[in-house]
């Protein structure tokens, strides 16, 4: 699992800071406008998944205050995020755009080609054959493509809000500061996570165009709209 004994550094809070922030972005974006709009249920869904699996060890290993906290933040928010999207404002959830290709797909789709695969690399390529290490393994590999099918809504609607693309990019900005955190472990602490650095490579990579998009119109006050 995570080493438990790595050591906080700018880069791993400012990380920890920018995926708090992404979170915060987004409930407030769903609660003051009052809708889901421009907002993948799916991509939340798999979130959710993600932090479930990988946090387990909250009922076994206490590392500090820090970390519990942060921790059950993230799995409140990420199920308080599916409470507002499929239940308090469902009313407002966009599902026709929502389909994770340019055709009509359903969670059946997301579970095999996504899912699936995550479940089957942390089986064969883990640190250790035990339930808790694979389990936040498997969540490994699953968040680095847990944002496609947002990727994908705002491919294919063509824009999103500015309060979406703030969101979106401090969400890529979390995973692109870890990758800064794992250098810097590696000549400080001769330390590093080959799985964790791989799969936080291939997340960052898929923002890639969105960091440009978010750079040259976001920034300049220009609606961003991505080729459908």
């Amino acid at each position: 699992m995570a080493d438990p004994a790595s050591k906080m550094n700018i880069f791993r809070l400012l990380g920890d800071l920018s995926h708090l922030l992404a979170i915060i972005i987004l409930l407030l974006k769903i609660w003051k406008t009052r809708s889901c709009a421009g907002i993948s249920g799916k991509s939340q869904i798999l979130f959710a998944i993600v932090y479930t699996t990988r946090y387990l060890d909250l009922v076994t290993t206490f590392i500090s205050a820090y970390n519990t906290i942060m921790k059950i933040v993230f799995i409140a928010t990420s199920y308080g995020t599916l409470y507002l999207m499929y239940m308090k404002f469902k009313a407002t959830y966009d599902h026709n755009h929502d389909t994770f290709r340019y055709f009509e797909v359903d969670v059946a789709f997301m579970i095999e080609f996504l899912i699936i695969p995550a479940i089957a690399l942390s089986l064969l390529i883990n640190h250790d054959f035990a339930v808790l290490e694979v389990l936040w393994t498997f969540s490994i590999y699953l968040e680095s493509v847990a944002i496609l099918p947002q990727l994908f809504l705002v491919s294919k609607t063509g824009e999103a809000e500015s309060i979406t693309s703030h969101y979106l990019f401090a969400l890529g900005s979390y995973r692109a500061l870890y990758l800064l955190n794992w250098i810097y472990r590696y000549y400080s602490e001769e330390h590093y996570d080959l799985i964790a650095i791989v799969a936080g490579v291939v997340q960052t990579v898929l923002y890639c165009d969105f960091f440009y998009l978010y750079i040259t119109k976001v920034l300049k006050g220009k609606k961003l709209q991505l080729p459908a």
